[in-house]
């Protein structure tokens, strides 16, 4: 229930928006989607989003703070979400060399976990270098997608930053979606 009066205000700043297009115009936020031309108001079967986007924009900062845990210490970005907002997708940027971005997934319960990074920029060196297990146990490397069977209920943390064996640009704007 607390989940579902958090999305209440990203839901009402959506339909404040032109319906064909959604677009939040700050340079951190680069979630676009389209979305069907409606005069309904959101009841509590729509507060249950089958895709939420999830971005930096100051309108969202609220649902950040409260739905999505963010901090940024030492090059590392750090976000936790509850598994019950699957499927999502997350929108970040890399503005130094070196850093690294950490989804902390809590509560994941399936047997797979599917998620896929995607960057606009041309040649961006970015990957999943590491998961790790509920077990504390980690794998990797892979690539910008991932397809894990997770064997155990619990934490899964996702490690993405750039890799040491390919050359390219370390900084941009990304996305990463799971579900």
């Amino acid at each position: 229930m607390k989940k579902s009066l958090l999305l209440i205000p990203l839901i009402i700043i959506a339909c404040k928006k032109d319906p064909g297009v959604l677009e939040t115009e700050n340079k951190d936020s680069i979630a676009v989607s389209e979305q069907p031309a409606s005069t309904e108001r959101p009841d509590s079967a729509a507060l249950k989003m089958k895709d939420s986007i999830i971005n930096n924009a100051p309108k969202t900062k609220e649902v950040l703070q409260k739905g999505v845990m963010r901090s940024v210490k030492d090059g590392q970005i750090i976000r936790t979400v509850d598994a019950e907002q699957f499927p999502l997708t997350l929108g970040e940027e890399f503005t130094k060399d070196g850093q690294e971005f950490i989804l902390k997934i809590t509560d994941f319960e399936k047997p797979t976990l599917k998620a896929k990074i995607s960057t606009k920029e041309k040649d961006f060196n970015i990957r999943f270098n590491q998961i790790k297990l509920p077990n504390g146990d980690y794998d990797g490397p892979f690539g910008r997608d991932i397809t894990y069977e997770v064997k155990e209920k619990g934490e899964v943390w996702l490690i993405i930053g750039k890799s040491n064996m390919a050359s390219g640009n370390t900084t941009g704007s990304f996305t990463v979606s799971v579900e």
